[in-house]
């Protein structure tokens, strides 16, 4: 099983509120520089929700919501410091499907 850490918020909040878009760039950046893979990724599918100890999260949110998950529990406590008033949380999962929940920041279509 692996643990995955996760933020989520409303698309409105995360896309047009705060800069996020600059935050993950820097982060992509920072990764890159010290030769680190990408552990995260941006995700508008929400499915791993369903998940029945996490009902209560998504029963908290105002839709369309998105989430940004990751490997790295640091990166996602980081993140929630940086922008606030957002949820966190983490599952555990025996896989996930990467390229098919999530996609890297420059695939989303911000309008």
């Amino acid at each position: 099983m692996i643990q995955y850490y996760f933020l989520v918020a409303s698309q409105d909040f995360l896309l047009y509120q705060e800069p996020i878009e600059e935050i993950l760039r820097e982060r992509i950046n920072h990764y890159n520089n010290l030769n680190k893979s990408i552990d995260f990724g941006v995700t508008i599918n929400l499915s791993f929700l369903n998940d029945p100890d996490l009902k209560y999260i998504q029963q908290q949110l105002v839709k369309p919501s998105m989430a940004i998950i990751s490997l790295d529990s640091q990166f996602i406590d980081w993140l929630k410091l940086r922008i606030q008033y957002v949820i966190t949380g983490s599952f555990l999962s025996s896989s996930i499907n990467i390229k098919n929940s999530l996609a890297s920041f420059d695939k989303i279509n911000v309008p």
